[in-house]
């Protein structure tokens, strides 16, 4: 049976039944193609291609055209899965009629399903300004990338009451600005729980444990692709960048020792043509 498109709406029925959500982090059309094809929920195509992909030591630098780029590329392999695109930083903190226009612009020239944006309640205003224009939004607490220098680095968030407190508060500012589902990142899992039962949106975790409505982890990092470093929460199912540079080592012996390539791998020429090419 052919599987339907997934909806923010389709989203929100699983949490009722209590189906938990997959979703992937990619940023290229080979990746997302298979994603898609392993039937995940969601793809988010997030910000953190700058350190995955362009090499970048945080995701601050990220420009707009390159979340479009990038967007396009997983839009033109993914048929089934909601693909959500990452508003970059500065591209919305300046108020909500700017917000709004990135968020335009990401829909549009992007193609994606619906936006993402990091904060709490300062930014539930911002968030309404989009849904308000027709466009869905996940929200996105915790540790927030773009604002980690703030937040005293890449850590853990919510370890004490007081933060955990204002953690739930601005999880329910996001639900009630209208955010569709909500990405909770690096926060104790017993305080993710909370959020989860207390939302009827759906809480997805990256770093918050078993008790969400959902996962999100970077598919680098699940296929053992990314080895700057690797989050306490992402689990290597393989090892591929071990693997391919065997085959490249395999490569690079065969081509020095002139194993490959042989002419089963070459294009012919009948010998009359040659002949009729190259006869003085």
């Amino acid at each position: 049976m052919e599987r339907i498109k997934v909806t923010p709406q389709a989203l929100k029925d699983k949490k009722k039944r209590g189906e938990k959500i997959v979703r992937v982090v990619c940023y290229d059309y080979p990746m997302a193609l298979l994603a898609d094809r392993a039937r995940v929920d969601g793809i988010l195509v997030g910000d953190s291609l700058g350190m995955v992909q362009l090499g970048m030591s945080s995701t601050v630098p990220v420009t707009m055209e390159e979340m479009i780029h990038h967007c396009r590329a997983v839009m033109r392999a993914v048929k089934y899965a909601l693909v959500i695109g990452d508003l970059p930083f500065g591209s919305y903190e300046t108020g909500s009629s700017d917000a709004v226009r990135s968020a335009c612009r990401l829909m549009k020239e992007g193609g994606v399903d619906a936006v993402k944006l990091e904060g709490g309640r300062k930014v539930a205003p911002t968030i309404r300004a989009i849904v308000d224009a027709g466009i869905p939004v996940v929200g996105h607490i915790g540790l927030t990338p773009q604002s980690a220098a703030m937040l005293g680095g890449y850590k853990a968030q919510g370890k004490d009451a007081e933060t955990a407190r204002r953690l739930l508060e601005d999880a329910k500012a996001l639900e009630n600005a209208g955010a569709f589902m909500l990405t909770v990142e690096c926060v104790p899992y017993k305080v993710a729980k909370v959020m989860a039962e207390r939302l009827l949106i759906p809480v997805t975790g990256c770093g918050a444990g078993p008790y969400v409505d959902g996962q999100t982890i970077n598919l680098y990092d699940l296929l053992g692709l990314f080895d700057r470093f690797t989050p306490k929460h992402a689990k290597k199912y393989a090892n591929l960048a071990e693997e391919i540079l065997q085959v490249l080592d395999v490569y690079g012996r065969e081509v020095r020792e002139g194993i490959f390539p042989t002419e089963a791998n070459s294009y012919v020429i009948s010998d009359d043509e040659l002949e009729k090419a190259f006869k003085p």
